[in-house]
C-alpha cells in the first residue's frame, strides 16, 4: 500500500492513476480560457518528466510527483479566476451500496478519505481510488434524462451524493465543494459503464458521458472528512 498524506493507494490504484498521467491535468484546463492552460503548463511538464523517468522504475515516486503537481495545477488555475465565483446548492440525496448499483438512499453519511463509510465498490478495477472517493451528480441532470424518457432516478447511476441548485457546467475537475462538514475536490468525470444500461432507453448509458455535454457525474477526492446530511448546503468554490 502506498500512502500520500491521508490517501492510500493499492498497487493497482498506483498503476491505474499513473496510466491517466497528464490527462488528469488536461481535464482541469479543458474548455477554460487559455490562461488556465498556461498556468497549469509547468505542473503538467513536471508530471510528464516524472512519468518518463519513474513510472516503471519507481512508480511510487512517480505517483508522488503526479499527486503534488496535479493539486498544484488546480491551485494555479484557481488563481486565474477560471473556476468562477462561489455558488450554493443543496444535498437532495445520499446513497450507499454494499457493491454495485443501484445505491440505496440514507438520511446521512459519514465520509472519510476513502469515501462514504459503509459504501463498497464492486468493481475495484475502475473505481475506488482516492480521487474517486465520492461520486456526485445533479438532480437537474437526472431530470434532463428523465425528460427524454430514460427510466432514471437519483441513486440508480451509482452517485453517493445528489445535488440541486448548482450550475452543473461549472462542477468540473479542479473545483472544490463544501458539502456539510466535508470538503471535496473534483478530480475527474465518472465514465459510464454497462451496469447503468437498465436506466437508459435502449441501454444507451453512454448518454451521460462528459463528451456529450454537462450532464456527467463527477468523482471527487476527500480533503476534509466529516458528515453530510440530507438538505445540507453545498458550496461550490468556497472562498472564491
Amino acid at each position: 500500500m502506498t500512502t500520500i498524506g491521508p490517501h492510500a493507494f493499492s498497487e493497482r490504484d498506483v498503476a491505474r492513476t499513473l496510466r491517466h498521467g497528464t490527462a488528469l491535468i488536461d481535464l482541469v484546463t479543458n474548455g477554460l480560457p487559455s490562461s488556465a492552460a498556461v498556468a497549469a503548463a509547468p505542473h503538467r511538464d513536471r508530471v510528464e518528466g516524472a512519468l518518463s523517468a519513474w513510472a516503471e522504475a519507481d512508480p511510487d515516486r512517480a505517483l508522488g510527483v503526479l499527486w503534488a503537481e496535479w493539486r498544484a495545477a488546480m491551485e494555479a488555475v484557481r488563481a486565474t479566476g477560471a473556476f468562477g465565483p462561489s455558488a450554493v446548492g443543496t444535498v437532495t440525496g445520499l446513497f450507499v451500496s454494499d457493491g454495485g448499483v443501484p445505491k440505496l438512499a440514507v438520511p446521512e453519511v459519514v465520509v472519510d478519505h476513502r469515501g462514504v463509510v459503509g459504501d463498497r465498490q464492486a468493481d475495484r478495477d475502475n473505481h475506488g481510488r482516492p480521487w474517486q472517493a465520492l461520486c456526485l451528480w445533479s438532480t437537474e441532470s437526472v431530470d434532463h434524462f428523465r425528460a427524454d424518457g430514460h427510466p432514471l432516478a437519483p441513486g440508480l447511476a451509482g452517485e453517493n451524493v445528489s445535488i440541486t441548485g448548482l450550475p452543473w457546467a461549472r462542477v468540473r475537475p479542479g473545483v472544490r465543494l463544501q458539502l456539510g462538514d466535508v470538503l471535496a475536490e473534483v478530480g475527474a468525470y465518472a465514465i459510464p459503464c454497462k451496469e447503468n444500461a437498465p436506466w437508459f432507453l435502449d441501454g444507451r448509458f453512454d448518454a451521460m458521458h462528459h463528451r456529450h455535454g454537462i450532464h456527467s457525474r463527477v468523482y471527487a477526492t476527500v480533503l476534509e472528512p466529516g458528515t453530510i446530511t440530507h438538505g445540507a448546503p453545498v458550496l461550490l468554490e468556497p472562498g472564491a
